[in-house]
């Protein structure tokens, strides 16, 4: 799935992705990338509002995972069960989100378990930067349920 294509996808699917500027900047099986600016995302502080800035890592987060499900034909409903999301500054600028996954290892478990089981959770983090800087990240926990019949 190129950038463009999954875009496209999370503006269609996830409209609040676009209301806030969302872009992609790279989308492959070992981590996605996306971009947001400031204007449609500021507080009063003038800086970015803390639940666009998780939103933007869980979208990356999730982005990784429908990319690398749909890349090897795994047909499922995906969902986030659970985040901790933590700020380490203020984000002043437009900023990124990096997701990737906790270990490597765990996704051939996580598709035996889905095939097995019909259901799967998978661990990713996501590391937001602005100006070059680490300025935040999320640690999410994410539920596969296998799409019956397909």
């Amino acid at each position: 799935m190129s950038p463009a294509e999954l875009e496209h996808y999370l503006h269609e699917h996830i409209p609040i992705s676009k209301a806030i500027g969302m872009s992609v900047v790279s989308a492959k099986t070992d981590t996605a990338v996306l971009r947001a600016p400031l204007a449609p995302n500021i507080n009063h502080r003038e800086t970015v509002f803390g639940g666009s800035a998780s939103m933007l890592a869980i979208l990356a987060a999730w982005s990784l995972l429908h990319v690398r499900l749909r890349e090897e034909a795994v047909a499922c409903r995906l969902v986030i069960q659970r985040n901790t999301m933590e700020y380490t500054m203020a984000i002043t600028g437009e900023f990124t989100a990096r997701s990737s996954l906790d270990s490597s290892a765990t996704w051939s478990r996580f598709i035996r378990t889905l095939e097995r089981r019909g259901k799967a959770r998978i661990a990713v983090t996501c590391m937001l930067e602005c100006e070059g800087q680490l300025v935040g990240r999320l640690s999410g926990e994410f539920v596969a349920l296998g799409m019956r019949g397909s």
